[in-house]
C-alpha cells in the first residue's frame, strides 16, 4: 500500500511552548472499484468489452493494479485492447499508457495488428497521431518500452511465454525485460488461467494454462517480489485440466490475479 507523509503540529494544553513538526506515515486510502467508474463508463469502450465485464470486474482490477492519474502505465500483450482501453482513462489524459502487441502474434494473426489500431485511435489527435496511448509492436522478449513505467499489466497472456513456439528461454528474457522496464518500486501486474498443480510448462501449450509455481519461480528469478494474491477471479468449480477454448468452462476459468513489485534498491 503506498503511504503518504503528513506533517501534524503537536500541540498541548499543558505548556506554553510549541513543539516542532512531526512527520508521521499514514496509510493511503484503499483503492475501490468505484474510483474507476469513468473508465469503466468510457465511451470508447466496445460491446464486447462491456459483455465480457461481469467476469473481467474491470473496476476491481484497476483498484487491485492501483492506477492513478498522471501515471505511465503498459499493456502487456494487449490483444483486443480490453484493458489498454481502460487504463488510457484510469491514468487520465496527463497520464500515458503503451499498448504492446508482440510480432509474432501478429504474424499468425495480423488482426492483432489493426485490434492494436482500433485501440489506440479513439486517444489520438485530429491527424491520427497518438496522444496520450501509444502502440508498440516487437519481440515479446523485447518490448522496447520509451521511459520507466509505474506499472505494467498482462492479462490471460503470461502462460503464452512458455508456448514452444517460442525460442528456449523467452519466459525467462521477457520477465527481465518487464522488471528492466519498471520504476524501482514499480508494480506488475499477471492475471493467467491457472494449470493443474505440478503442469508445467506444456501447460501453456496443450490447454492454454499457466503453472503457477512456475509462473513465480520465473518471476522472482527476474527479481520481482510478489506482494498480494487476490481470489478475483477464483473459480474453484473449474477442474483445470481442460483447455481455455473448450465451451464447457469457457469464460469461467479459474484464474491466478498477482501484484508483483520491483523493490526500491537492489
Amino acid at each position: 500500500m503506498r503511504l503518504i507523509i503528513a506533517a501534524a503540529l503537536a500541540a498541548t494544553a499543558l505548556t506554553a511552548c510549541s513543539s516542532e513538526p512531526e512527520v508521521v506515515a499514514e496509510e493511503a486510502p484503499a483503492y475501490s472499484a468505484r474510483q474507476y467508474a469513468s473508465a469503466v463508463n468510457d465511451i470508447a469502450r466496445t460491446e464486447e468489452d462491456r459483455a465480457a465485464d461481469a467476469n473481467r470486474q474491470p473496476g476491481e482490477l484497476l483498484a487491485f493494479a492501483q492506477i492513478d492519474k498522471g501515471e505511465v502505465v503498459g499493456d502487456y500483450f494487449m490483444g483486443g485492447g480490453y484493458v489498454t482501453r481502460l487504463l488510457a482513462m484510469a491514468v487520465g489524459s496527463n497520464g500515458k499508457v503503451y499498448a504492446f502487441q508482440p510480432a509474432e502474434f501478429i504474424a499468425l494473426y495480423p488482426g492483432l495488428a489493426e485490434d492494436q489500431d482500433a485501440a489506440v485511435a479513439p486517444y489520438s489527435d485530429d491527424q491520427g497521431n497518438p496522444v496520450h496511448v501509444f502502440p508498440l509492436r516487437g519481440p515479446a522478449a523485447e518490448p522496447g518500452f520509451p521511459e520507466p513505467l509505474d506499472t505494467i499489466i498482462t492479462v490471460m497472456n503470461y502462460h503464452d511465454l512458455f508456448l514452444p513456439s517460442f525460442p528456449d528461454g523467452t519466459a525467462a528474457a521477457a520477465s527481465k525485460a518487464l522488471f528492466d522496464a519498471l520504476k524501482p518500486g514499480g508494480t506488475l501486474v499477471v492475471a493467467d488461467h491457472l494449470a493443474a498443480d505440478g503442469a508445467g510448462a506444456e501447460a501453456a501449450d496443450s490447454v492454454h494454462r499457466m503453472d503457477k509455481a512456475l509462473a513465480l519461480e520465473t518471476l522472482e528469478a527476474a527479481g520481482f517480489v510478489l506482494e498480494e494474491e487476490s481470489d478475483l477471479y477464483a473459480r474453484p468449480d473449474d477442474p483445470r485440466d481442460a483447455s481455455v477454448f473448450d465451451e464447457s468452462i469457457r469464460g469461467r476459468t479459474d484464474q491466478f490475479l498477482w501484484r508483483l513489485r520491483k523493490p526500491e534498491s537492489p
